[in-house]
């Protein structure tokens, strides 16, 4: 019997092993939020908003940043803890969707090692442009856009936080809806990308339209549209790129979502808690507030409807990542 194997057998025994009153006595020491990304970033200032809403029905609950290799070394970590309900994950379309196609080698399954409580929030990114690259081009448009990058193609080059990243994949996707060939250049995270789009080093990203929002009212970029499906509050006056241009970019959809997540084996009676207790955290004005500031939409969900959003956003991460070529060593 394979190692992966033995692992799925022992966390079945440990969810039949536990008490029906568990859900009653629990918690019984403090909860964990590990959050896979270093602290100050959105999914972290998210965690400490939630976690402070958590507090009431739940008892103490603190965050934990364990970074590293694009959020798997937190997610591992979550994996392989007890599945009692006390150690979670802000897990991410990163963690979930995107690392398994990435990375050669994961340390977890994203799906079978981790039970999903609830989507927390979608964030949408933005396609925008440096501006001075824009008015000489004469670009206004998705379609003026497109236009010039069918006339010289490979001469325009477009940036991101990294390769595998959400901006990395948009790009690809829109050169494979578009037809277009533009040349990507990957840079150590988002802010070195975006001082690269507005010194017109590059000439185009898709970029977290937190981030952006400010650029964009200050005139320095040119926003041509959202990279989701629907508008979103933060900015009305945007439209989904498959609005704009329906017939390139019909169904374009490429958006940074996190939920939180359990160990697999986690019993259904700690879930439903861990679920209400979220959905109590989520009402909090601090987290609205978080998330205002973020430009993110709250989104919660059933356990069992995030779980098939997972396995959409894999599938569909999969295709986009084979097609490009992108890898993390």
């Amino acid at each position: 019997m394979s190692m992966v194997s033995r692992r799925h057998l022992m966390i079945a025994a440990a969810a039949t092993a536990v008490s029906p009153s568990t859900a009653q006595t629990f918690p019984t020491r403090p909860i964990r939020l590990v959050v896979p990304y270093p602290p100050g970033g959105p999914l972290d200032l998210a965690a400490r908003a939630l976690a402070e809403g958590m507090r009431e029905p739940l008892g103490t609950t603190v965050v934990e940043n364990r970074s590293g290799a694009g959020g798997n070394v937190g997610a591992d970590h979550v994996a392989k803890s007890p599945a009692d309900g006390h150690t979670l994950l802000i897990g991410a379309v990163a963690t979930h969707a995107i690392n398994p196609s990435l990375y050669p080698r994961m340390p977890f399954d994203a799906e079978r090692d981790f039970a999903p409580i609830s989507l927390i929030a979608v964030v949408p990114n933005v396609l925008v442009l440096n501006e001075a690259f824009a008015q000489r081009e004469s670009i206004r448009s998705v379609d003026d856009f497109v236009t010039v990058l069918r006339r010289r193609p490979g001469v325009f080059q477009f940036a991101s936080g990294g390769n595998g990243s959400a901006g990395h994949l948009a790009g690809e996707l829109f050169k494979q809806q578009t037809q277009t060939f533009a040349v990507h250049i990957p840079y150590r995270g988002a802010g070195p990308a975006q001082l690269a789009l507005m010194s017109g080093e590059v000439q185009f990203m898709f970029d977290n339209l937190a981030s952006a929002a400010p650029r964009i009212r200050e005139g320095r970029i040119l926003p041509l549209g959202l990279t989701t499906l629907s508008r979103t509050p933060a900015m009305p006056e945007l439209a989904p790129l498959s609005e704009l241009s329906p017939r390139e970019l019909k169904g374009f959809d490429i958006s940074t979502w996190y939920g939180l997540f359990a160990p697999a084996g986690t019993p259904r009676s700690l879930i439903d808690r861990l679920r209400g207790a979220l959905l109590e955290a989520m009402k909090s004005e601090r987290f609205v507030q978080t998330l205002r500031t973020q430009a993110a939409v709250a989104s919660p969900t059933t356990p069992e409807a995030f779980a098939e959003l997972i396995r959409t956003e894999a599938a569909k991460y999969k295709e986009l990542v084979a097609r490009s070529g992108a890898t993390v060593d």
